[in-house]
């Protein structure tokens, strides 16, 4: 897939009908993934209020929890107005985000009437952390290796376009289910979906928020406060592409809290390949594509790069391990006391003159 610029509207309610996508497409995103699809709408039932934000010491949105489901539209209905955006833009990148229960015969029914209306890709939702994963969908398979490698398998067996699986953060290490869903044939990750949150108590009322006739369900969270642990989470399977799957044309698509080109700029500094933007859109709308890309060109040109592929994954050596920063130190300082000469003229002893010109000597 080859996109005007890096910047792809994530699945969400920013694609969740024809207006929406045809909104981002023309105020000039590189891709749009539509909200994703199930085979069966009937089962998806959403409630309200079903956000909650939550605000800095300025004032400003600084995390979003959502427990919103997948796209309640009936999948006829969702697919004949993605057939209409892919008839009027022809050229541009549009993927479709798909969810299923653990049948193989829905997953290929599903992949094979997408792949009709000519879709560029999918991403797989193994990661969404509410709702869904009590009926086996969602997390409950991003969480499970052994069940996602299965259904990554009968996926890839199927679909003739590229495939993303959608990480879960919400795991230990996120690299070992990005590695399975690589050796069942993904042709990339996209990562991170949400956090598993609860956004608050209400100290007046004592219930969880948000608050549904008094009650309340764990969601996902998003926005700025969860950036650095998409960065390190993005990070870790950049790293693991780096080093097993080093050309193989295997992709990362970051997301997590990119609000300016300077957030997608570190995101591909860490290995992304593209960035993905969806509460980012719900908080400024779908011209904020515009500041991303002048952004992200004004940190090019303040380092002279020519291409994302010069600078994509630049900054990926100099994560390590800590037992190499103390290493790294320690040789630092070692090589600090150990320095030929004096740095300047107050380094001059009257008591160790003679050893103070010797050890500036190079024939000493």
């Amino acid at each position: 897939m080859k996109l005007p610029n890096p910047f792809i509207i994530g699945s969400g309610p920013p694609g969740t009908n024809y207006q929406v996508m045809k909104k981002a497409f023309d105020e000039g995103w590189g891709g749009v993934i539509c909200k994703t699809l199930s085979l069966d709408s009937s089962k998806v039932v959403n409630v309200t209020p079903r956000y909650a934000k939550i605000r800095d010491y300025s004032n400003r949105v600084f995390g979003w929890q959502n427990f919103e489901l997948i796209s309640d539209r009936p999948f006829d209905v969702m697919l004949a107005e993605m057939k209409r955006l892919r008839e009027e833009y022809p050229n541009r990148i549009l993927i479709a985000s798909i969810m299923e229960e653990y049948n193989k015969n829905a997953w290929e029914e599903i992949i094979g009437r997408c792949e009709e209306i000519k879709v560029d890709a999918f991403e797989i939702n193994f990661s969404c952390p509410h709702g869904l994963p009590e009926r086996r969908m969602g997390m409950a398979m991003g969480q499970d290796p052994e069940l996602l490698g299965e259904v990554c398998g009968w996926i890839n067996g199927a679909a003739k376009v590229p495939v993303w699986a959608k990480m879960t953060p919400n795991v230990t290490d996120i690299s070992h289910p990005a590695d399975v869903a690589l050796k069942a044939g993904c042709e990339g990750v996209a990562a991170i979906n949400t956090i598993q949150c609860i956004s608050g108590v209400n100290l007046d009322t004592l219930r969880p928020e948000p608050s549904v006739e008094g009650y309340s369900t764990p969601g996902g969270y998003s926005w700025k406060a969860v950036k650095p642990i998409a960065l390190a989470k993005c990070t870790a399977i950049a790293k693991l592409i780096a080093r097993d799957y080093a050309g193989q044309g295997k992709s990362l698509s970051g997301i997590g809290g990119v609000e300016t080109g300077g957030d997608a700029a570190e995101f591909i500094l860490l290995g992304s390949d593209t960035v993905q933007v969806c509460t980012g859109v719900m908080i400024h709308g779908y011209p904020v594509v515009k500041n991303l890309c002048g952004g992200l060109q004004k940190f090019m040109q303040k380092h002279d790069f020519k291409s994302i592929a010069e600078f994509k994954g630049k900054s990926l050596p100099y994560v390590t391990v800590h037992s190499e920063l103390v290493k790294r130190q320690r040789d630092a300082l070692a090589a600090k006391k150990a320095r030929q000469g004096l740095a300047n003229d107050a380094e001059w002893s009257g008591e160790d003159f003679v050893k103070n010109a010797d050890s500036m000597a190079v024939n000493r």
